[in-house]
């Protein structure tokens, strides 16, 4: 039985004798690996600082506005309020404007309004909550005006009422409607752009998809969702092993801006969180696209309040909520 031990103690020790952590070789490939990793975290420090710093610098220094002139501009909603306005104002900056609405009466009207501004637009009505009328959509525009360059999922609809007075037909219409129709668009869209590097795909969010707001609970559901979509799918082209630097995302997030879908708003400041008209919005989002921002707030100041918020304890923010005293009542 001794000799056994010792057999099985000498063994031991014969093993420890030849690990690779107590040869010269194993201690350099542990110092070159450490000297490694720390070379990677100081260049990831120097990365971060300088970006930080360039943040900073575009904030005082705003980058210039690209030109739209020729982008052939889809845009969903344009039948009324923001999509109408912001349909106008890309077509004045000389993009070729597709005009999508369900309501032919009303998205016609719009591009009558472009083109007696010389613009050029087209319109196509489709039901952007049908995936396979949004396929033939796309081929339909292919074929008559060309391949989409930038995408502006606008259509959206608002039910404002407690959750529990929301049918199962009106929670499903507002997914449909707020999400599901930026999926098929950008599926329909994307790979014109992927295999030209080039295009931009803009998301109409809301404050709502920034901090959660009573009477908004599916609208707010579905706002932080198309929040998550633009962020995974920028992330996906990020990540790919070919280029897509040429494809920008930006995701507006606005407060309260009078296009008929909020019907009793409550502002307890209006001088700091006055409602907004569609023209004031639309110039705030064309501006935005133009510099290639990737998420702002309608007014600008909301989005770094709620970042700041959010450090804080919940109930911290809760309430300044309270104090601010604004929303949407019930309709």
């Amino acid at each position: 039985m001794a000799s056994e031990l010792r057999t099985e103690k000498g063994s031991s020790n014969g093993l420890a004798d030849k690990a690779p952590w107590t040869d010269e070789q194993g201690i350099v490939m542990k110092v070159y690996q450490a000297m490694t990793l720390t070379l990677e975290i100081v260049t990831l420090y120097i990365k971060m600082v300088l970006t930080w710093f360039h943040a900073m610098y575009l904030l005082v220094v705003p980058p210039e506005p690209k030109s739209v002139n020729g982008e052939i501009i889809l845009i969903t909603g344009t039948g009324h309020g923001m999509g109408r306005e912001t349909a106008m104002r890309f077509a004045k900056l000389g993009g070729v404007i597709v005009c999508v609405d369900i309501n032919q009466k009303t998205n016609q009207e719009t591009v009558d309004l472009i083109k007696e501004q010389k613009g050029k637009a087209y319109r196509f009505e489709c039901d952007v909550t049908d995936s396979e009328a949004v396929k033939a959509l796309a081929e339909k525009i292919r074929r008559e005006v060309g391949d989409v360059t930038m995408l502006v999922n606008n259509a959206g609809i608002m039910p404002c009422k407690p959750l529990l007075q929301h049918g199962e037909g009106e929670i499903r219409a507002a997914f449909n409607v707020n999400v599901m129709a930026h999926l098929w668009l950008i599926q329909a869209f994307l790979p014109s752009m992927m295999e030209r590097n080039h295009g931009h795909i803009v998301a109409m969010s809301s404050m709502a998809g920034v901090l959660g707001l009573r009477n908004l609970v599916p609208y707010c559901a579905t706002k932080f969702a198309v929040r998550g979509l633009m962020e995974a799918l920028h992330e996906e082209l990020r990540e790919d092993t070919r280029d897509f630097s040429g494809i920008k995302f930006t995701v507006i997030c606005p407060y309260i801006v009078d296009t008929g879908l909020c019907k009793n708003p409550k502002i307890k400041f209006p001088s700091m969180m006055k409602i907004l008209t569609p023209e004031e919005a639309s110039d705030c989002i064309v501006d935005a696209v133009r510099r290639n921002y990737y998420e702002i707030s309608i007014p600008t100041s909301l989005l770094y309040v709620n970042t700041i918020c959010r450090l804080m304890p919940r109930s911290v923010s809760s309430h300044l909520k309270d104090f601010l005293d604004s929303g949407l009542e019930a309709q």
